[in-house]
């Protein structure tokens, strides 16, 4: 005669007072749950401990950094030594830097005069001024 016989899948050292799979399985959780997740949780505490920890003195340390440039950081009128450009007849415009002002367009055909015009416009020695208009246009009628 085969006797029917359950499965058990602990030791019967730590089997309670039933067969029945969810108390084995729960019996099981109570066996692992202290040795096993209990200090992963704490480790994950310390790890969020020290890391709470670095961003405070992370902030702490940013917070002196600032102080400390507010208060002898040089101001930009002692930083930069500059003077403004003074008209000389003798030297004539050579004084002003070269300046290249360049105006994009594409099919534009009611702004290229508008902007052409005030880059022209400009109160800058004409030989020191170099204008550039680089015209993309596909409109054969807008190219100039």
């Amino acid at each position: 005669m085969a006797e029917n016989t359950q499965k058990i899948l602990i030791p019967e050292t730590f089997q309670g007072p039933g067969y029945d799979i969810a108390a084995q399985i729960g019996l099981m959780w109570e066996l692992i749950k202290v040795p096993l997740i209990v200090p992963l949780l704490k480790l994950g505490v310390y790890i969020c401990l020290a890391m709470s920890l670095m961003l405070f003195m992370e902030r702490v340390y940013m917070g002196v950094v600032i102080i400390l440039v507010k208060l002898f950081w040089k101001k930009p009128e002692k930083r930069y030594n500059y003077e403004t450009i003074q008209d000389d007849v003798e030297l004539g415009s050579s004084n002003f830097p070269v300046v290249l002002i360049q105006i994009p367009m594409f099919n534009e055909k009611e702004v290229y005069k508008i902007s052409i015009g005030a880059a022209c416009g400009l109160s800058w020695p004409s030989d020191r001024l170099v204008i550039q208009v680089l015209d993309d246009s596909t409109d054969p009628a807008i190219k100039l």
